[in-house]
């Protein structure tokens, strides 16, 4: 169960005296502290609640908080926000001294306190403070959700709300956020509004959601594969005009380059997509993007391995003399669009 099902069942009644709130998925670790504030009825003006963001506090404040009696209940809720000091995090906020007396306080707690910690990040195990708090909290880590998990608890939030998809446009909106939990949450709130109490069709997708960079590289991609030159530079023309860097463009093109190179190969020796999937994902360290490796499959067919080496060596050269101040970039990045689409028959 992913920690943000598992938070869903927190109310005030039921909230255990100590709980942590972690994880390194941004996007649903930032979703899980809202709706777990919302979910507890944490309001600022009620003073049976006290919120304190722990990179600008001073530590004594929050200490004695802690400490002291609740005014008008038998309980009341402390909440500290932003304790990186107890993940693997660079940056801190609070002295050796202060956190040793956090680790004191956790030792021998207020019986009428009950703490709620935020801590966006990778926990420091080796810290003894992470240590007493995994032994004593009940803790709620936000890990990086593999997709078919993105996959089951997207369709069950869809169904509550009562989006309906059409053929593929939900597999398709998935690949559009980048299998991204933030993206996800953010896409389908604006597509419930924009197709209200209506099927969501995969025009809905393309048409509705903002295209990412990558959506803009495999377009561009797309056109100097078929040799439209002009639609490629208006689109690195707009691209570098919203902020974007060359180099990051060849990054991109890299990446799509060479997932055709290894779907191209390992096509060829006989594997199935399944296959295919699996190897790479032995090699790479990681469960490829199924979706990918099937447009992959797709659109690597009628391009020979040598032309996917020879794009391949025009992007690696160009960001090699970019980055060493050949030439101007755009100039260069243009050149290399043209090598690579050149090589077309």
């Amino acid at each position: 169960m992913l920690a943000i099902e598992e938070s869903q069942k927190l109310t005030l009644s039921n909230l255990p005296s100590l709980s942590l709130f972690t994880g390194t998925d941004q996007g649903q670790f930032e979703v899980m502290k809202s709706q777990v504030l919302k979910q507890i009825g944490y309001d600022s003006a009620d003073l049976n609640f006290a919120y304190f963001d722990m990179k600008e506090v001073a530590y004594k404040d929050v200490e004695l908080e802690l400490v002291s009696l609740p005014f008008f209940a038998d309980e009341k809720i402390v909440i500290l926000d932003h304790f990186v000091d107890i993940t693997t995090a660079k940056k801190r906020f609070l002295i050796d001294d202060e956190l040793k007396s956090f680790e004191e306080y956790l030792d021998n707690p207020s019986p009428t306190t009950k703490l709620l910690i935020f801590a966006e990040g990778k926990l420091d195990s080796k810290r003894r403070l992470v240590k007493l708090l995994k032994r004593d909290a009940k803790v709620f880590d936000a890990v990086e959700v593999k997709e078919q998990e993105l996959y089951q608890y997207f369709q069950k939030w869809s169904q509550k709300q009562g989006l309906q998809f059409a053929n593929h446009s939900f597999e398709n909106l998935l690949i559009k956020s980048g299998f991204q939990f933030s993206e996800i949450q953010k896409n389908l709130l604006f597509l419930q509004s924009y197709k209200e109490d209506s099927v969501i069709e995969e025009e809905d997708i393309v048409n509705a959601i903002l295209k990412t960079l990558q959506d803009n590289i495999f377009d561009l991609t797309q056109f100097i594969l078929t040799k439209k030159m002009d639609q490629a530079r208006d689109l690195v023309r707009d691209l570098t005009l919203q902020g974007e860097d060359e180099i990051k463009l060849i990054a991109v093109m890299l990446g799509q380059f060479r997932t055709f190179t290894q779907v191209k190969i390992l096509s060829e020796s006989g594997q199935t997509e399944a296959q295919i999937a699996s190897s790479l994902g032995s090699f790479l360290g990681r469960n490829p993007n199924p979706y990918q490796i099937k447009f992959a499959l797709r659109d690597s067919r009628g391009l020979s391995l040598s032309f996917l080496k020879q794009a391949i060596s025009y992007l690696i050269e160009t960001d090699y003399q970019i980055k060493t101040g050949l030439y101007e970039k755009g100039f260069l990045f243009e050149k290399a669009l043209l090598q690579i689409s050149s090589q077309l028959n």
